[in-house]
């Protein structure tokens, strides 16, 4: 379908450019999530918050379609057929794409999908995230006690929407929402 090595080389340096890190890019399918077209989703943030705001999701979108452009009319083929470019924020119950997520998120619930089952035939696990030593995940699933497996081994992982998360998230941006001004009747 797509190179996602080749997409990552053209999108990080363009996110990287405006003070973001990028957390992951995906090409899914229309038949994936019986949608019309295939989708190219980048999802970045702010190192310092752990979000973006639509404005950067926009300034975002636009270099990030520039540059694809730019390589396509260059006669460098990305994505086979047409495509829908989706820049996000990984949100609060985000993916767990890179080591440092890992760590960063322990204590926290996630939800991980294996290539390769682990004690008890199991692909999926969930439960607290323990940590990262190295390039080993371990988790302490809910039915099968700690669970320790390769980095590599990993098909997705996420944090789980719980009210530990919630409270440990850092908020988004409410610069302004003080300032609100209502319609005066007149």
């Amino acid at each position: 379908m797509a190179d996602i090595a080749r997409l990552i080389e053209i999108v990080e340096p363009e996110a990287q450019a405006l003070g973001f890190e990028l957390v992951r890019v995906i090409v899914f399918g229309k038949s994936e999530v019986g949608d019309e077209e295939v989708t190219l989703q980048i999802m970045a943030e702010r190192p310092e918050t752990g979000q973006l705001v639509i404005e950067d999701c926009a300034e975002l979108s636009r270099r990030i379609s520039d540059a694809l452009d730019a390589l396509e009319e260059a006669g460098e083929v990305l994505i086979e057929e047409a495509y829908r470019l989706e820049v996000s924020s990984p949100g609060i119950d985000r993916p767990l794409t890179r080591v440092k997520d890992f760590s960063n998120w322990a204590g926290h619930e996630a939800r991980v999908a294996l290539v390769n089952p682990v004690e008890g035939n199991r692909k999926s696990l969930q439960g607290e995230l323990i940590g990262i030593a190295g390039d080993v995940v371990t988790i302490e699933d809910k039915k099968s006690g700690r669970v320790s497996f390769p980095l590599t081994d990993i098909h997705s992982a996420k944090l789980v929407l719980t009210d530990k998360l919630i409270a440990a998230t850092r908020p988004l941006d409410t610069s302004g929402a003080d300032e609100i001004v209502e319609e005066q009747e007149d």
